[in-house]
């Protein structure tokens, strides 16, 4: 895994040390509702230790997902959310950001760089995210990534159970997609 930049955000690795500010950051309503119902809540007091430690740095290590904490350029000591790919057949992005950075576009910027990681490092010929239909920031930034929906469902949330949509994008359109923004 490498570091990846977009004009205002550096996304580094993933390490356990990112644990402590993930701690900081994500045990809110806001960002952990339309997660999947894996995420306990409350959330445990060492919940990103435990998560970081025992299954996604194991899972970087295997090869089956690629993780990295988002920082601003401009602050680059100060982790802001995290954004993950996933070697699945039914979910292969995941992300969560802060609330203080939220609604500026910056996971719209995490998510344009880690699919064309998807696509041209990786060499994955399709993307598929589901998400809950009611958080529509998240369907917006599947939407400005050239994703186009094609699976309505139920699912289990941190919040309940609700409507799910699935977006997926092939590795033909992503490069369409690019070409045309380019």
């Amino acid at each position: 895994m490498v570091p990846l930049t977009t004009s205002r955000l550096l996304l580094q690795p993933l390490e356990l040390a990112d644990a402590v500010p993930a701690q900081a950051l994500f045990p809110h309503w806001e960002i952990v509702r339309y997660l999947a119902n894996q995420v306990r809540w409350p959330f445990p007091e060492d919940g990103c230790l435990a998560y970081y430690r025992d299954l996604a740095l194991p899972a970087i290590e295997r090869g089956d997902e690629w993780h990295w904490s988002i920082r601003l350029k401009r602050a680059p000591d100060q982790m802001i959310g995290s954004i993950a790919l996933l070697r699945s057949t039914t979910n292969n992005r995941g992300f969560w950001l802060g609330i203080p950075w939220q609604g500026q576009g910056l996971m719209s910027e995490a998510a344009d760089v880690v699919t064309d990681y998807w696509f041209q490092e990786l060499g994955f010929p399709e993307l598929r995210v589901p998400k809950a239909a009611a958080n529509r920031a998240s369907s917006r930034i599947s939407q400005k990534n050239g994703m186009r929906l094609v699976e309505t469902k139920e699912s289990d949330y941190v919040s309940g159970r609700l409507l799910t949509e699935v977006w997926e994008i092939t590795a033909e359109e992503w490069r369409a997609h690019r070409a045309l923004r380019a």
